[in-house]
């Protein structure tokens, strides 16, 4: 047992170290550097190193309790700066997911119109391809239709219902579930999340977590774009991390929903079966849309 506690004790202080203390420390760096270097300085390498020097000469001249106190302090600190960072990624996932707040519903409308306009027209060009050639096709014929329904599904894989791309991706999973299946995910996906075999689960946890961490990533943006105040060159590191973030997460959103398709595909069976709606007597495949109307129906109780 006393090693159970020490080894999460461990995991917990590695978690606490990588996700406050490291990025906050950077961060108090950061800082530190705007208010040595200024806008006027802003790549004054020399200016920096002698301040560096001088900064180091103040530290060692205290005393080793003084240092310790010093320590203690930028710690605290880095993990209270992580610590709000972490509060604000709520805020940076639903800016990414497209679930923009009340002030913000006329642009998000908007938005969403015209990217649902765009993909109706990417699929008319699709459509007038593949009507320009029904027959036998040639390699060429074949190419353009498939680059047309490339960008189809480059910008959506379902009709657009969210103002951005990877609020789309979710939105079209869950598109997918409803008219392909006739499954209502909002209350289904907690029944079948529980039914799901290990290696399922652990697939979809770790597309999850990595989304969540890309957000984390991309919500350091945040405090690093505020030390433009003081310091201008702040905005290219905002923005390195910012992309950063940004391109992690849209890549961990194409993996989560991929999985959350194959997951419906190969395991809606078993929710049916598992709410006396399906029988697996009838043979292997996918959810039916009888059965997963039927699905919806029980699971929403009403509501």
């Amino acid at each position: 047992m006393g090693g159970f506690f020490q080894q999460l004790a461990k995991t917990l202080a590695d978690r606490w170290i990588s996700l406050l203390v490291l990025p906050g420390g950077f961060f108090l760096g950061a800082v530190w550097v705007s208010v040595s270097l200024g806008h006027r300085d802003g790549w004054d390498v020399a200016l920096l190193a002698r301040r560096a020097e001088g900064a180091a000469a103040d530290v060692a001249d205290l005393s080793s309790g003084a240092q310790a106190l010093l320590v203690v302090a930028l710690l605290a600190a880095a993990a209270g700066v992580g610590f709000v960072v972490q509060a604000l990624a709520g805020a940076t996932r639903r800016v990414w997911l497209g679930q923009w707040p009340r002030p913000f519903v006329t642009l998000s409308a908007r938005r969403t119109t015209r990217r649902r306009a765009r993909w109706h027209r990417l699929v008319e060009e699709r459509r007038a391809l593949e009507a320009a050639s029904p027959g036998t096709r040639t390699r060429e014929q074949q190419d353009r239709i498939d680059a047309a329904a490339g960008r189809v599904t480059g910008l959506a894989m379902a009709e657009p219902g969210r103002p951005t791309w990877m609020g789309d991706r979710i939105h079209a999973v869950e598109s997918i579930a409803y008219h392909r299946y006739g499954l209502d995910l909002t209350y289904g996906w907690s029944r079948l999340w529980l039914i799901l075999p290990d290696p399922a689960r652990t697939e979809l946890t770790a597309a999850h977590s990595a989304f969540a961490a890309a957000v984390a990533t991309g919500t350091w943006a945040v405090p690093y774009l505020l030390l433009t105040v003081m310091w201008w060159p702040a905005v290219l590191v905002a923005a390195g991390i910012g992309l950063t973030g940004w391109a992690r997460a849209r890549a961990a959103v194409a993996d989560f929903t991929t999985l959350t398709e194959a997951t419906l595909d190969l395991h809606g069976r078993s929710l049916a079966v598992a709410l006396g709606v399906g029988d697996l007597a009838e043979g292997a495949g996918p959810l039916t849309l009888d059965e997963g109307e039927h699905i919806t129906h029980l699971v929403r109780k009403g509501r």
